[in-house]
């Protein structure tokens, strides 16, 4: 391990905390999962008071380990644990920015191994309406790949779903969409859930169904309206339960991209621009469906997208080499 190692690096989110060793050239030789989120940090005794304590004990848990093995490796986080909730606030850089400029902006936290730990600061869009992530800027940079100078969108589907716009290697705009929590709450905490059958295999004609309500003028009234219909067309026979949930996630996917399509995220790009997505899987394969409906063609996913972020932006400060 003590010839391999060359950089610790954590995605440390609201609810999550991921770790991975990393090797040369930025290559995945260890990863570890723990439920160490800010939010949910292990509880430690009062001999061990002090504010930071949690956020000491589950970083020992994440990597103490590794770094026991090999002491001079570099650690670097992204996410949640970089907000002003988490254990050392970073300051959001603006946007626009160049990508190459977010690894001059981390903020460091000594710990009591003794290791510092540098983190990744989020981004910021100042206006009426600000706009800010933290974690999903380094997933961006580990899906732009390297001296590209095109534009493309990135899209990053989830409880927050990111659009992003990509230009000569620079953030230029980002749109946030509460897609995922919306679902969340609509299908558990209102009168849409009361007919819906949970886990039940993906129906992608319901699917499909929801997105093109939102495409037709059947939408024009927006999603605050179109929703209700989850309800009516179970209540019709139009939809059975099994088939509620995929028509309500369409639905919401769908005003989603609508809307995507008259911001500034794609004002500038071509009627089919390159789009990159990063996320899970499965969701991904949903937003591919509901773009492909909208006329976007040329899409791709990217896999692996932190831990390559986490890598490049590790290089640009200075703390491995790209070798």
């Amino acid at each position: 391990m003590a010839d391999s190692s060359k950089l610790i690096a954590l995605d440390w989110g609201t609810s999550s905390l991921r770790a991975y060793r990393l090797g040369h050239g930025g290559a995945v030789l260890d990863k570890r999962a723990l439920p160490w989120g800010i939010m949910n940090l292990p509880v430690v005794e009062a001999s061990a008071a002090g504010s930071q304590a949690g956020f000491e004990q589950a970083f020992s848990e994440a990597c103490g380990d590794w770094l026991r093995d090999v002491p001079d490796t570099p650690v670097m986080a992204a996410g949640m644990v970089g907000s002003a909730q988490g254990w050392r606030e970073a300051a959001y850089l603006d946007v626009p920015l160049r990508v190459a400029d977010i690894g001059a902006g981390l903020t460091t936290v000594p710990t009591r191994s003794g290791a510092v730990l540098h983190i990744v600061p989020g981004l910021i869009e100042r206006g009426a309406l600000p706009n800010v992530m933290r974690g999903e800027e380094t997933q961006v940079v580990g899906a732009l790949e390297d001296g590209a100078d095109d534009e493309l969108l990135i899209g990053l589907p989830g409880t927050h779903s990111k659009w992003v716009h990509i230009a000569g290697e620079r953030f230029m705009h980002f749109d946030t969409f509460m897609t995922g929590e919306a679902y969340a709450a609509l299908s558990s905490h209102t009168i849409l859930g009361r007919t819906m059958q949970r886990g039940a295999n993906f129906n992608p004609q319901a699917f499909e169904r929801g997105v093109r309500v939102a495409t037709d003028s059947a939408g024009i009234n927006g999603v605050l309206s179109t929703i209700f219909s989850t309800r009516t067309l179970g209540l019709t026979g139009a939809l059975d339960g099994a088939a509620q949930a995929d028509y309500l996630s369409g639905l919401l996917i769908g005003h989603e991209i609508a809307a995507l399509r008259g911001s500034r995220a794609t004002a500038r790009l071509a009627d089919d621009p390159r789009i990159v997505l990063i996320g899970d899987g499965k969701l991904c394969e949903r937003y591919h469906r509901a773009l492909a409906i909208y006329g976007y063609t040329n899409v791709g996913v990217s896999a692996q997208a932190t831990e390559r972020g986490l890598w490049k932006i590790a290089v640009q400060a200075g703390l491995v080499r790209q070798d």
